[in-house]
């Protein structure tokens, strides 16, 4: 709740003292009275222009004083400095914090699922394509999506999620839920995540694949989580990569992966034997989106959600409070070296 407080206890000279009188007034009007710049003109007899650098003038000249009031009764729930300091460190336009931590063990992520449902419905436009990679983040998004009334044109699929492995990715569940509550079109990207380098240059040419990546590519909005560099993400789990794969990709420095692309601890792609056998989004086109909205938390992830944030791979965050605290290197938090 914003409390507008208009005061005069300012020193002024005769000369400045009309002009602050009538910058005080109008002040009163628009912040207390709640009256339009265009009400304020009429009142006053001065422009419009004018009425707007007269309660601009308040402002700077401390007359006004803003107060926000966080009622109590959802106080422990609301972490809007958090999220301020978030985006002023990371440059991002939105930082979203849930006060309930992702326990890793149980890997539910319920709580930032429904946030970031309400960011993806605030953002997204009718004319928009939608894009999104598969986990266990963008299940509890599609899950708790409720459209009412936001729409977009196209979902895409980010990532390709064939494996030899039967593994459940919940990409049919994803594009489906996101097409129905968006009145969207569903377009799939049916391959593998990973293949022979020949045979991602043949699905890149591919007619229907070509048209899937290239939508991917140039989506306007993208949601996705992230996996760490381990035995316990998805893509070892469901078998896309092996031990051999995770030792290369430790050896270059990986912390951590986007749609099955790796990138380092500063957001960089660390290249290897996968950079040419991947069939997914290049993580350059993801900085080039206008929209990335990241969701994840959990210790394990930590160090790949700080390096994404740091090679620029989201434009709005939704985490739970552990990693927004370890993020800031605040207590409370896993020890780091930010020297951001």
């Amino acid at each position: 709740m914003l409390t507008p407080t208009v005061g005069s206890d300012i020193v002024t000279t005769p000369n400045g003292s009309d002009e602050l009188r009538l910058a005080l007034r109008a002040a009163t009007m628009y912040h207390v009275e709640g009256a339009t710049q265009a009400e304020i003109a009429a009142k006053l007899g001065v422009s419009r222009p004018t009425a707007g650098r007269l309660v601009a003038r308040a402002r700077a000249n401390g007359l006004v004083r803003i107060e926000i009031h966080v009622p109590e009764e959802i106080s422990g729930s609301v972490h809007t400095d958090l999220e301020r300091r978030l985006e002023e460190r990371y440059g991002l336009d939105e930082a979203l914090v849930v006060t309930s931590s992702i326990d890793d063990a149980g890997g539910r992520y319920d709580a930032v699922g429904r946030a970031a449902a309400g960011v993806l419905t605030r953002r997204v436009q009718p004319a928009h394509t939608l894009g999104f990679t598969w986990g266990p983040e963008t299940v509890a998004v599609a899950q708790a999506l409720q459209g009412r009334g936001s729409r977009c044109a196209r979902v895409v699929q980010l990532d390709g999620s064939m494996s030899t492995a039967d593994y459940q990715t919940g990409v049919d569940f994803v594009l489906a839920r996101c097409a129905e509550q968006l009145q969207a079109t569903p377009m799939r990207l049916n391959a593998p995540l990973y293949a022979d380098p020949a045979t991602v240059v043949a699905l890149q040419q591919d007619s229907l694949m070509s048209r899937a990546l290239d939508a991917g590519r140039t989506a306007d909005l993208m949601f996705f989580g992230l996996g760490p560099v381990s035995t316990s993400t998805t893509l070892f789990e469901g078998s896309f990569l092996d031990a051999d794969l995770l030792v290369e990709l430790d050896r270059l420095g990986a912390v951590g992966e986007i749609g099955g692309r790796f990138f380092d601890a500063d957001g960089a792609d660390v290249g290897g034997s996968l950079a040419d056998r991947t069939v997914s989004v290049p993580l350059d086109d993801i900085r080039n989106c206008a929209t990335t909205l990241l969701i994840s938390g959990g210790a394990r992830k930590h160090a790949a959600v700080r390096a994404a944030l740091r090679g620029r791979l989201a434009t709005v965050l939704v985490t739970d409070i552990a990693c927004a605290l370890d993020l800031l290197d605040e207590p409370g938090s896993t020890p780091t070296k930010e020297s951001r």
